[in-house]
């Protein structure tokens, strides 16, 4: 629970970041990371991408689902 919290957080803010943003602030990056690091594993299951249960494989799920994450987020909120 505590290594989602961590990579979660961290993805959240790497997200963030090459989202070009500030972030959400701590909380809210961490909720995004977790989120993203599930939407990232379901998208990647369902392509048939599988990265491995290593702590990289899984930071890199959770960045790459949270990018997904912030970009429909944005995208919402502009329409």
């Amino acid at each position: 629970m505590i290594w989602t919290l961590i990579i979660g957080g961290i993805a959240g803010w790497l997200a963030g970041k090459i989202m070009r943003g500030e972030g959400f602030g701590i909380i809210i990056d961490i909720v995004v990371g977790v989120i993203g690091g599930w939407f990232g594993g379901w998208i990647f299951g369902r392509l048939g991408i599988h990265m491995g249960g290593s702590l990289i494989g899984s930071l890199l799920t959770a960045l790459l689902g949270s990018v997904i994450l912030i970009w429909l987020i944005r995208l919402i909120k502009r329409g």
